[in-house]
């Protein structure tokens, strides 16, 4: 073929592809804004898309926290009102706090005997009448009463020492399966004492138609604690707002542990200012003893003139201001 029809060809071909671009540029032009128009709208309305989801878990978090606000609003009424019942310090309601099968009349029947035996006892020991009485006062009505104080406190300790322990099996089983009933019927089958027997009044509690809620706050009546009120807000919050069970009361046993270890540590912290402190306390009564024993006549003028009186009842009041102040210095509350 000869060369001068191949180059008229090949710019036939090219002449014809100049006036196609030519008539086709404006449209093809056309086109790519519009797609570049198009995947812009589609980009804003993905972006809108996201930002309406995230809009709505912002305001569904809102919306959950207002309810967990207001739930926890409802249930520090309640406690305050539960509180208000709790917190007569009644003796019946202490009696129950020990643990004890014991009922109001038999500890006045055994405050009424031990006063009787005491008074007995200091009139054959020589005591004038008036110091007898004093004496069968004290023994009736403050011995058996700080002896039920200190069984409630023991109590209260077996209870804080064990309440981890039985929280750390509640967890185990519900992440194993176990309702939480189950879980609470558990613990008080094969829990410690105290805490198998505060679990088993929940229990009963729940089989004459109270709610798992209500019968954990119940439970503030025989055991009146932070840890077991912390434990209540802990069931009534996941009844009422829902939520992982096991997370949460796993962080409430380690809450309570830390507290324990917290409690441990101001204990021995403070043990040197509470050592100081009843040394201090004790030196007046040490001293008096001593110059009693060494010089009699000279210390008995205190206890036979009138002036002497006076002066043994300011120094009583100013040691007891004295004690008192040194009590609230190292004493802590966590």
């Amino acid at each position: 073929m000869d060369m001068t029809v191949v180059l008229i060809i090949v710019l036939a071909a090219v002449a014809a592809g100049s006036v196609c671009y030519a008539f086709l540029f404006s449209r093809m032009e056309v086109e790519k804004k519009a797609g570049a128009r198009l995947s812009r709208v589609k980009s804003a309305e993905t972006d809108l898309v996201r930002m309406k989801a995230a809009r709505d878990r912002v305001q569904e978090l809102s919306k959950r926290r207002k309810s967990v606000q207001d739930s926890l609003k409802d249930l520090e009424k309640q406690q305050e009102e539960k509180n208000s019942k709790i917190g007569d310090r009644s003796l019946k309601s202490r009696i129950g706090q020990t643990g004890l099968p014991l009922t109001l009349g038999r500890f006045y029947m055994f405050s009424a005997a031990f006063g009787i035996f005491v008074f007995l006892i200091a009139l054959i020991a020589g005591i004038q009448l008036l110091g007898a009485l004093g004496a069968a006062f004290a023994a009736g009505l403050g011995l058996p009463r700080w002896v039920i104080g200190f069984l409630i406190k023991r109590r209260q300790n077996k209870f804080l020492n064990e309440f981890p322990n039985a929280l750390d099996v509640m967890v185990r089983s519900i992440k194993s399966g176990l309702p939480l009933n189950d879980a609470l019927r558990l613990i008080a089958s094969d829990g410690q004492e105290p805490v198998k027997s505060e679990f088993r009044k929940v229990i009963e509690a729940q089989q004459v138609g109270l709610s798992i809620p209500e019968a954990c706050f119940r439970m503030m009546q025989t055991m009146p604690l932070a840890e077991v009120n912390f434990f209540a807000i802990v069931i009534a919050i996941q009844s009422q707002a829902g939520g992982n069970l096991s997370e949460a009361i796993g962080n409430l046993s380690k809450v309570l542990r830390e507290r324990k270890k917290m409690k441990a540590k101001v204990k021995a912290l403070s043990m040197e200012a509470k050592a100081s402190a009843v040394i201090i306390g004790a030196l007046p009564f040490i001293v008096s003893t001593l110059v009693y024993l060494t010089s009699p006549q000279y210390i008995m003028i205190l206890f036979t003139d009138p002036r002497g009186h006076m002066i043994l009842l300011g120094a009583g009041i100013w040691m007891s201001i004295g004690i008192f102040v040194m009590r609230n210095m190292i004493n802590f509350d966590i």
